[in-house]
């Protein structure tokens, strides 16, 4: 596992596997859940790491439903915001076009922010159980297609931070079917 970059339009589409939480771009993604409760997985270490601001921004912001976002600022993380992006939970129907939604909402949030870089988990692969394989498809087929159709945003680079090796291989799959 190293990194993997294809020019997408005018961005930089990444893959990493790295410490989500140690990302220097403008802003990380959480994997939420409606609430915005970071308790537990990628949200909790977000949290933990970036300071209880982050979970008082998103108690104030309330709940998100399933396919949007939400920003905060990153505490004292290195990026300097997290969007609070909520996939769906495995079993709850019509999951793709659900996760489909979530990953928009998460490019049409930067891009209205002017934010230039963000980083993205596997969004809904870890607790929520949804399939790694569809997961690395909708997530970087998306963004590929987000980016070909707006190539003058200020968002110049989005990357995937997957700590999973199994997850990690199937963006890397992923990847190669852009070049």
């Amino acid at each position: 596992m190293g990194t993997v970059e294809t020019k997408i339009g005018g961005a930089i589409l990444r893959l990493v596997s790295e410490d989500l939480t140690e990302r220097d771009v403008d802003a990380i993604v959480n994997a939420a859940n409606s609430r915005l409760q970071h308790g537990g997985g990628v949200a909790g270490a977000i949290v933990r790491k970036g300071g209880r601001i982050i979970q008082e921004e998103s108690d104030r912001i309330g709940f998100v439903p399933v396919g949007g976002a939400a920003m905060t600022s990153g505490g004292t993380l290195r990026a300097r915001h997290v969007i609070h992006a909520v996939g769906p939970r495995m079993g709850e129907g019509d999951e793709d076009a659900k996760l489909r939604k979530a990953v928009n909402s998460v490019l049409a949030l930067a891009v209205e922010k002017g934010l230039a870089s963000i980083s993205v988990p596997a969004i809904s692969a870890g607790i929520f159980g949804f399939p790694k394989d569809r997961c690395a498809k909708i997530l970087v087929g998306e963004t590929a297609a987000f980016l070909k159709k707006r190539p003058n945003v200020a968002l110049h680079l989005v990357e995937f931070c997957i700590f999973d090796k199994e997850a990690f291989g199937y963006f890397d799959k992923e990847f190669e079917k852009l070049t």
